[in-house]
């Protein structure tokens, strides 16, 4: 299957299967994770939660990183839970489980 993602030029390239995340966002922009799901309502395409850290060059989740926004003030008071929930539902610090090869355009 051949699919078309947008990536920020400045984003790192893919890592290996296994190896350390790397924010490439490759996996977030294909797909969301079951939480993304949850915070983006839709099973395909680019997960709501992505955002980009200008000043790291990286992609990053926002459950982690920008809870507030991506919860809305409506739902502040899921902040702490979300956060550490997260950390665990996305996996963070296990490594790339994403088997997606990623080509820049020539």
């Amino acid at each position: 299957m051949h699919q078309v993602i947008q990536i920020h030029p400045d984003a790192p390239p893919k890592p290996a299967l296994g190896a350390p995340c790397n924010g490439c966002g490759v996996c977030c922009l294909a797909e969301p994770c079951p939480l993304g799901q949850v915070i983006s309502r839709k099973r395909s395409g680019a997960c709501d939660a992505l955002r980009w850290d200008a000043a790291g060059a990286r992609y990053r989740c926002g459950a982690l990183s920008d809870a507030e926004g991506v919860l809305g003030r409506r739902w502040t008071w899921l902040v702490p839970v979300l956060r550490r929930l997260a950390r665990r539902w996305i996996a963070a610090g296990v490594g790339c489980d994403s088997t997606l090869e990623a080509t820049r355009p020539s």
